[in-house]
């Protein structure tokens, strides 16, 4: 890839006997959205590490912007934007004052990053409490705040590790917004979520990873379309009938159904088209089973997150970083 703005070949860490990262390789052109994913272990907060210089690979070879993260590392990181999935803030400072620390470090004239720092103040519903010290802010207002000090200096590849852990859905699509018009001025985004949703939205390509290895990448599309087509959905009205719908769906797909309990719903791969519907649904009536839908739909993006890893994304929890803005 000629316009790769990340590239990483062949990456290898360990700690102790821990294998974090084995052979990793991926790329991400410029103005893009690298989305990585997988369960909780599986290194991609290791490998957003050592992207953001924080950590040296083992073997192997990674580069941002050109510049090789362990060689160049010093020239690398002004122009990196790194936040983690916990607020790495000063709380015996303002929050305006927490901003325009961040420009500073950057060495951007004071005009400019006090400039960045109102604009960021008011894109992230902080104005009102700007000038407070942070040590009073709730958690949710610490990561916004977080999240912002990563933007000060508008850098040209910016790292976000979990970032709208902990935010409301009216901040969260706030930033996804914010994000998408950085990624269309030419930011280049690496990003991990356990949100398939925040996934879907954002991301231009998709890693998936599993103990240390990249298992599949590509579009959300490409990734759907892999597992092998369109799923047919049942979604019954009594949680009691859930078992016997399984056998029933189970049965006209050869293959072994899968239950959500929260939402009573069964999903068996469809490979027959409007007939193994008509099929399944005449079977479903004469078990004298009340649904409230039934239907074929393409695979979700959670879907092909469980066939993948064999763990719903909705029962990972995070994973551990301690990352730090990086000036």
């Amino acid at each position: 890839m000629a316009d790769a703005m990340i590239d990483v070949q062949a990456v290898t860490k360990t700690f102790a006997a821990t294998r974090a990262l084995d052979g990793v390789t991926l790329q991400a052109p410029r103005g893009s959205v690298l989305t990585l994913l997988g369960p909780n272990g599986a290194g991609k907060t290791t490998l957003v590490r050592i992207l953001a210089t924080l950590l040296h690979p083992d073997s192997g070879t990674a580069r941002v912007a050109g510049l090789d993260v362990v060689r160049d590392a010093r020239a690398l990181r002004p122009l990196i934007g790194l936040a983690g999935q916990y607020a790495a803030v000063d709380e015996l400072l303002t929050g305006r004052e927490n901003l325009e620390l961040v420009g500073s470090w950057y060495h951007l004239p004071r005009a400019e990053y006090r400039h960045a720092a109102r604009d960021l103040l008011e894109r992230f519903a902080l104005t009102d409490v700007g000038d407070r010290l942070v040590k009073t802010y709730s958690g949710g207002m610490r990561r916004r705040l977080d999240i912002a000090a990563s933007l000060v200096a508008r850098p040209p590849v910016l790292f976000l590790d979990e970032p709208t852990s902990g935010l409301d859905p009216r901040t969260r699509n706030d930033l996804w917004t914010f994000l998408k018009d950085l990624v269309a001025d030419g930011t280049t985004l690496v990003l991990t979520t356990q949100y398939m949703e925040e996934a879907e939205h954002l991301a231009h390509r998709i890693a998936v990873l599993a103990a240390g290895r990249v298992i599949a990448q590509g579009t959300a599309l490409e990734l759907k379309r892999a597992m092998g087509g369109d799923v047919l959905e049942a979604r019954v009205h009594d949680p009691a009938d859930l078992d016997t719908a399984a056998g029933i769906l189970g049965r006209t797909a050869r293959r072994e159904a899968r239950l959500d309990l929260d939402q009573r719903r069964v999903t068996v791969p469809a490979h027959g088209g409007t007939g193994q519907l008509i099929a399944a649904g005449r079977a479903l009536q004469d078990a004298g089973i009340a649904l409230e839908d039934l239907g074929i739909r393409r695979p979700s993006l959670d879907e092909v997150f469980l066939a993948l890893t064999g763990t719903p994304a909705d029962a990972r929890s995070a994973e551990p970083s301690p990352l730090e803005h990086t000036p």
